[in-house]
């Protein structure tokens, strides 16, 4: 499982010109699931996001999270993050695996990070063409991965 997190002060996502999922102050979540992801892949990049101290404190350093400071999340599925540009010009997205089960995958990580925290998340709508509206803060982008690839 990816995620590219980003600081916002405020995020949406519009699907066929309605507002879905819109936040204030916190975190941007693209959301890349894989074939192979489990629970456990999941419960790693929520506990990660959720504790994860990228927001300032009083002496201006990156030193509190999304649930210290109650901030806001959305949540996006987003298959790309898995293209594989390494050969060819055509991204390769096999290591997304099939529609279905991903998801499946997507409506459980959902599902689990609201039990998680006792913030607000919004999210967007899985397989939709999105637009996605991003007022970056920083800008502060940080990428993880559960498999730890980097």
């Amino acid at each position: 499982m990816r995620a590219v997190l980003q600081r916002v002060k405020s995020s949406s996502v519009t699907v066929d010109g309605n507002i879905v999922g819109e936040i204030g102050p916190g975190l941007n979540m693209l959301l890349g699931i894989a074939a192979e992801d489990t629970e456990a892949d999941m419960d790693y990049i929520i506990a990660k996001t959720l504790n994860l101290r990228v927001f300032e404190d009083e002496d201006d350093r990156m030193n509190r999270s999304l649930l210290d400071i109650g901030g806001e999340m959305l949540v996006v599925s987003q298959f790309t993050l898995y293209g594989d540009c390494r050969k060819g010009r055509r991204p390769s997205f096999t290591a997304s695996g099939p529609v279905d089960a991903a998801r499946v995958k997507y409506e459980r990580f959902c599902e689990k990070i609201k039990e998680s925290a006792d913030i607000r998340i919004a999210f967007g709508e899985f397989g939709a063409d999105m637009e996605v509206a991003i007022v970056g803060d920083g800008p502060v982008t940080l990428l993880l991965d559960s498999k730890k690839m980097f």
